[in-house]
């Protein structure tokens, strides 16, 4: 059997009497009885009652049923019997199991506060279906990326930019949009966005301020998407499909095109409203037809481009490099498109006309009747690979004036390559269609990333296919006609598709129509999520909702923002707005991931591994060129915009400072930033451990322990406080010099670490105050510690001053009143240097739920280059009542969506007996205590015998325990020293070891003797729990596991430290762990 180790230290004088407990019968008691002064040591045998002496006193074992408050460990009422836990009871009864954490866990909410009427709602309604990567993120990103623009205007960009720049342009807003969606899959993945996209995504990765900002330009440009998309649909309708409806005469006219889109473009958007009125269910039924109407229609173009032939193409009439209209060289439905005398076009340019220039032209120039669409093999790509700009009003790639009188073809707008990119770069967006529905998501996480990018890959792959293919099968003359004039007012486009022109023209015409009923949808409730979230008072009006939960006045604003760009009547005109909208967007998502990613905040874990913070730059630096490329003052304008709301929102009123400077600029921003930090604790998701690392130190006022600024270096990865502190004992006036030596000795191991940190002394009549004054005063405004990093007392066990651990443990109970999370570093000397690079394990015992403390120590752990190759192991405990195949499930659930990657086993403490090892080793820690109590109390000098004395003097022949001397488990900074032998007359320091012939004599011996249960559970839980870690974490590098609550009152304070010896035995790095009582991890974004 295995030898159980106790310690006699010197007596001190702080220590308090266990109780004041008596007996009242034959039972057994805590408390004091008169005894003898025999100078040997004895046991009680079973004639006696257990009873040990110390001259005058002595001290019954067993159950006090009356001084509750004086039981080690335990409060005024009894606590529930946690079984194998009985260590950890009391943080077990406040916060509970782990099983019954993991199975609520992941409805923390990151201080979201959900709507009632979600919540009663939600309730009500039955849990749909998941939606998995392809319908829930891939189409509906397909959806709203192809629109208006493939079908209306990217045969005129190509024809007007040629193959090299239109090629160029694709790829610049698909890069653009790439970036952006590497950058979100970040975000989206670093925790569960619940609603709002884009507007969520910032606002809660760079603040309300940014947020707001972002999110009402995000919102202004859905809802101006919606009014370029009724544009759209009506300049199908009226221009291609039914031109007979026009009310306001030719419609070729501009002016005449642009009032029939004001008027049916408000009908529509009338139609739409009512629709969206109806509700958010009716929408969702549209939106397949949609979606279906834009495949179909991409797979009929393919099929038409493949199909192309000179025999089957339109017609266009030419003369020379000037395209004719078809109305104009038709005369009573026949096609004229020849040189006849009498003919429309010798009409036109030598009768009509007084300019002799003009005939001439006419004479000189061949009129061509050509295919429009020779297709692929007609070698056309050669005439389309450079630009031919257009001037307004001219013929369309040409510096010569255009007439309508002629016939000729005209350009309605003036192009240049920023003007057909800002025109473009609305086709590339709706990338956030996906993030929008992650909450509709089976997995969020793993399909937001790879449906977003495959959906953004597909569509540059069709855009870009479309642009090489448009410029090799149509002739450029024809795809500069914007409105097809030369082919009798017909989509160009269409009459390329396969097999009829009808089928893009109507596919067109509903994709179009159900991508504005979506942002008609979709902008109301962007707006309705930023007045719910209170960050710009003045939208307050718009949280309201209908019964149905419709956001009607969100719904009308919309709707009034969508009418003004309806009135501007232009896409071309209205694309550019929505361009600059976007842009802004997409380059504060890049923003935000950058940040995140160059901060290193402990909240950013995406789980979307290929993102890099250059490429996030990349993505912020091309949304701005492309927005000054595109518009200048457009730019400008959204900028300015976003700035005001910002400085609403973050910064009003703010006051000014000039200094001298740059410092005094520092000055201003330091005291701004503190100020700000002042308003209140952080987020959860911005916890960071702000550390205040105690040092001690040695005689020569050098710090002892090194190693713990080195851990804390690590542990910080060079972000966020760090504070090395540490107390002198004595007056500060007589000490002031030493206190500067030692901070200068302080600072020196700073700059050698390299670690960022500020270090102090405090001098202080009594070490435990001056530490309880650190603990609480550290610090500046909200640039506060909020963990406190603490060493091991190495050698409490040898030291003949109880102060050795009431130091310690009096420091735990304040830094645990104080509310803040405590780090206990045990064995710091074996911890690596930040100049090795670890391979193998970190374990943590999971064991109370501390917040989460637990699992984001390493995974900040391992951002530094001495952890990063290890990896994470965690384990908890499943007691007898608990399902351990549901807990590990859980547990892997809610790590997946911390974002944390580890290895999870959950063991099983099932409920045993408790070995005689337990009960011998809990008989002798009780022993040593009162021995300890004893001396203290009748001021020993050194450890004398203790006699055996019960009621009467009868009880004198028992049997003996030879005591003899071990070595004690060595100081770290202490070289270990030999056994000495041992006599009844020792010296300070002592070590006995308990050595018991046999097992049956130990029965016969201990019989009698009954430990208290309460150490007895608790000694069992620490010798099992040991066991089962040493067990399964022997080889691991560092040992994270929580520490159990420390003892209520003093009674229990040297059996609570043998509790912490016992839990550690056997292994080599151990950090002990107590949260705080508020959580500092949290899944969501």
């Amino acid at each position: 059997m295995s030898n159980v180790r106790f310690t006699v230290s010197k007596p001190g004088t702080e220590d308090v009497p266990l109780g004041e407990g008596t007996q009242d019968g034959p039972g057994l008691t805590y408390g004091s009885l008169p005894g003898g002064d025999n100078t040997s040591v004895q046991i009680i045998d079973s004639n006696g009652q257990g009873a040990k002496f110390a001259g005058d006193y002595a001290v019954i074992y067993g159950e006090d049923t009356k001084n509750r408050e004086n039981i080690p460990l335990a409060g005024a009422e009894e606590q529930a019997n946690y079984g194998q836990m009985a260590l950890y009871e009391e943080d077990l009864s406040e916060r509970g199991k782990i099983s019954q954490i993991l199975a609520t866990i992941g409805k923390y909410q990151a201080g979201i506060t959900p709507d009632p009427n979600d919540v009663e709602n939600s309730a009500k309604k039955p849990q749909s279906a998941k939606l998995g990567l392809l319908m829930g993120v891939y189409l509906p990103c397909i959806q709203n990326i192809f629109g208006v623009i493939l079908f209306i205007r990217l045969t005129w960009l190509v024809g007007n930019a040629g193959l090299v720049e239109s090629f160029f342009i694709v790829l610049i807003c698909c890069m653009t949009t790439m970036l952006t969606a590497i950058s979100m899959s970040a975000i989206a993945t670093n925790g569960v966005v619940p609603g709002g996209g884009a507007y969520f995504m910032i606002s809660r990765a760079l603040g309300p301020e940014f947020g707001g900002a972002v999110g009402v330009l995000f919102y202004l440009g859905t809802s101006v998407a919606s009014s370029m998309y009724i544009i759209g649909a009506v300049e199908i309708l009226v221009t291609y499909i039914a031109p007979s409806i026009s009310i306001f005469g030719d419609i070729t006219i501009v002016a005449n095109a642009f009032n029939n889109f004001r008027v049916y473009g408000t009908c529509l958007l009338i139609v739409l409203i009512i629709c969206v009125f109806v509700g958010v269910s009716f929408v969702s039924k549209f939106a397949p037809i949609s979606l279906f109407c834009v495949l179909l229609s991409i797979v009929s173009i393919y099929i038409g481009i493949f199909a192309a032939n000179p025999d089957e193409s339109v017609r266009i009439c030419m003369l020379g490099d000037r395209l004719l209209t078809r109305e104009f060289v038709t005369d009573n439905g026949v096609f004229m498109c020849n040189k006849t005398d009498n003919g429309p076009i010798y009409m036109a340019y030598c009768v009509n006309e007084t300019d002799e220039a003009l005939c001439k032209f006419y004479e000189e120039n061949d009129v061509v009747n050509a295919p429009g669409i020779p297709g692929l093999a007609s070698g056309i790509v050669n005439d389309n690979i450079f630009n031919k700009y257009s001037i307004q009003g001219n013929i369309p790639g040409s510096e010569e004036e255009a007439s309508r009188s002629r016939g000729e073809v005209m350009a309605d707008i003036t192009t240049s390559f920023t003007v057909l990119l800002a025109i473009f770069f609305p086709s590339v967006t709706g990338i956030m269609a996906g993030s929008n529905r992650s909450g509709d998501l089976a997995d969020a996480q793993g399909s937001i990333p790879r449906g977003t990018i495959s959906a953004i890959a597909t569509t540059s792959i069709v855009y870009l296919t479309c642009v090489l293919f448009f410029a090799g099968t149509i002739t450029g003359e024809l795809m500069r006609d914007k409105f097809g004039e030369s082919i009798g007012g017909g989509l160009v486009v269409a009459n390329l598709a396969w097999p009829h022109p009808y089928v893009i023209l109507v596919g067109s015409f509903l994709s179009t129509v159900g991508a504005g009923l979506q942002s008609l949808t979709g902008a109301p409730r962007l707006l309705q999520a930023i007045a719910q979230d209170g960050v710009l008072p003045f939208l307050n009006v718009f949280k309201v909702t209908t019964k149905k939960g419709e956001p009607m006045r969100a719904i009308l604003l919309t709707a009034a923002i969508s009418e003004i760009g309806i009135l501007i009547a232009s896409l071309d005109y209205v694309a550019p707005i929505i361009t600059m909208f976007f842009l802004m967007c997409y380059g504060f998502v890049n923003m935000a991931c950058a940040l995140q990613t160059l901060l290193r905040t402990p909240n950013w874990r995406p789980r979307f591994r290929f993102y890099h913070w250059t490429l996030s730059l990349l993505g912020l630096a091309m949304c701005i060129a492309l927005m000054f490329i595109s518009s200048w003052y457009y730019a400008l304008l959204a900028i300015a915009l976003a700035v005001c709301i910002y400085k609403y929102i973050e910064y009003k009123g703010a006051e000014k400072e000039w200094g001298d400077g740059i410092r005094g600029l520092a000055m201003s921003a330091a005291r701004y930033a503190l100020l700000n930090l002042e308003q209140g604790p952080p987020h959860t998701k911005n916890w960071r451990p702000q550390l205040l690392v105690l040092m001690k130190l040695d005689s020569n006022l050098k710090p002892k322990y090194t190693q713990m600024v080195t851990f804390a270096g690590q542990l910080k990865a060079g972000k966020g406080l760090t504070m090395l502190a540490s107390v002198l004992q004595g007056h500060h006036r007589d000490r002031f010099a030493d206190g500067q030596a030692a901070k200068q000795a302080l600072t020196k191991l700073v700059q050698e670490t390299g670690v960022k940190a500020f270090a102090d002394i405090l001098i202080a009549k009594n070490v435990t105050e001056g530490l309880s004054h650190i603990i609480q005063a550290a610090g500046l405004g909200g640039l506060k510690h909020n963990t406190v990093v603490l060493g091991w007392p190495y050698g409490w066990r040898h030291s003949p001053d109880v102060r050795s651990y009431r130091v310690f443990l009096d420091t735990v109970k304040n830094v645990i009143y104080s509310q803040l999370c405590l780090l206990v570093v045990k064995g710091v000397d074996m911890f690596p240097p930040s100049s090795q690079k670890l391979s193998g394990t970190i374990d943590v015992w999971w064991i109370v739920h501390e917040g989460g403390l637990l699992m984001l120590l390493p995974f900040l752990l391992r951002q530094h280059k001495t952890w990063k190759n290890c990896r994470l192991r965690i384990f908890t405990v499943a007691q007898l009542e608990d399902n351990s195949i549901q807990m590990k499930k859980d547990l892997e659930h809610y790590l997946y969506q911390l974002r944390i990657e580890a290895e999870v086993a959950v063991i099983e403490m099932n409920e045993g007996d408790i070995s005689a090892y337990t009960y011998e080793r809990t008989l002798m820690m009780e022993q040593r205590t009162e021995m300890l109590k004893e001396m203290r109390v009748k001021d020993i000098k050194a450890p004398q015998v203790i006699v055996d004395k019960a009621h009467t003097p009868t009880h004198r022949n028992v049997p003996k325990i030879k005591l003899t001397s071990v070595p004690e488990e060595p100081n770290p900074q202490d070289s270990p020293s030999p056994p000495s032998s041992l006599s009844v007359s020792v010296s300070d320091i002592n070590q006995f070891t308990f050595s018991p012939q046999n097992s049956k004599s130990v029965a016969k011996e201990f019989g009698n003797l009954k430990p208290n249960d309460r150490n007895v559970r608790r000694m069992h839980t620490a010798v099992r729990l040991n066991e089962t870690i040493v067990d399964k974490s022997h080889s691991a590098h560092l040992v994270i596991l929580n520490m159990p609550a420390p003892p209520k009152s003093e009674a229990g304070e040297e059996n609570y430290m043998e509790y912490l010896e016992v839990l550690c035995e056997g292994l080599e790095r151990v950090l002990m762990v107590r949260g705080s009582g508020r959580e500092v991890i949290t899944i969501y974004s």
